[in-house]
């Protein structure tokens, strides 16, 4: 059983992976706006990962005998200046949903919860792929500077990126 604090602070958790994935949601309808549709499509793929975070730890709350309760989403931007703006964006989003988990962790640790600190490595790794993911693009799309050819060339190579779920065994 999850302490109430733990309980808690994993609610939040859960909000935050949602007003992620409704961030990225609101990127996409910014990226379909300008003419970009692969910064769209890998924008979707960013959200639906967020929503399989969100669902993943609404499942262990629920191994764990825990009530999930759904709170509010405070609404995200709608604007940005220019692609790499967006992209910058991700990265101080992502930057401050490791910094979530981490808290997580302590606190977890702080409890001696040793079940949900082992629960949250999975989201450990996941932030560091998170943060060099979008870190990747901010540096093409810096490296292209005001050359829109290459910005339709990052756009295609956006456009490849495929929604995975993760594994079963893994959840």
């Amino acid at each position: 059983m999850l302490s109430r604090k733990m309980t808690e602070a994993i609610n939040q958790q859960i909000n935050a992976e949602l007003y992620s994935a409704y961030l990225y949601l609101s990127m996409q309808a910014y990226f379909d706006s300008v003419g970009l549709p692969g910064s769209a499509n890998w924008m979707r793929v960013q959200a639906m990962e967020e929503f399989t975070h969100a669902d993943r730890l609404y499942k262990y709350m629920t191994e764990r005998g825990a009530k999930v309760t759904m709170m509010p989403i405070k609404g995200p931007d709608t604007e940005w200046d220019s692609p790499l703006a967006v992209f910058e964006a991700v990265c101080a989003h992502e930057q401050k949903v490791t910094g979530l988990i981490n808290n997580l962790i302590d606190l977890a640790t702080e409890e001696r919860d040793h079940a949900t600190v082992n629960a949250l490595q999975w989201f450990v790794s996941e932030q560091v792929e998170e943060e060099s993911s979008a870190n990747a693009v901010v540096q093409k799309l810096s490296l292209m500077g005001d050359a829109k050819g290459g910005l339709f060339m990052i756009d295609r190579e956006l456009g490849a990126r495929v929604f995975t779920p993760p594994a079963a065994s893994a959840e």
